[in-house]
């Protein structure tokens, strides 16, 4: 199980991404698809299209981090896209953490689990 402080900044990228892809290609995809900078310190969340990898690209300061996880079975819930044209989506600290563990969110009490960025 991973953790990250609060005010850690996590966007998902809503739309599957080629799991084949690296640093560059990654990095690419930060920029152009969720329009972010990826030196801004914050996680950028990618997922296949049968959502059963993820690939988290983060820079700590002094260099990237690129881990990945692939779950043994089941898939990862994943949020949707709520609004047309919207390619990412900020999520706080603890609902990356039940991301992470594959936690299923339909099933979850409190809904909705994510915060839409501001």
């Amino acid at each position: 199980m991973l953790s990250f402080a609060g005010s850690l900044k996590v966007f998902v990228c809503l739309e599957p991404t080629d799991m084949r892809k690296g640093f560059e290609g990654l990095h690419a995809a930060v920029q152009e698809r969720l329009g972010e900078e990826v030196r801004s310190g914050a996680l950028f969340v990618f997922t296949n299209r049968r959502r059963t990898r993820l690939k988290i690209l983060y820079f700590d300061g002094t260099g990237l981090w690129l881990m990945t996880k692939r779950l043994e079975q089941g898939t990862f819930f994943w949020p949707r896209v709520a609004e047309p044209g919207t390619s990412k989506l900020r999520l706080t600290a603890e609902a990356f953490s039940l991301l992470t563990d594959g936690v299923d969110m339909h099933r979850a009490t409190m809904r909705p689990w994510y915060q839409r960025e501001s």
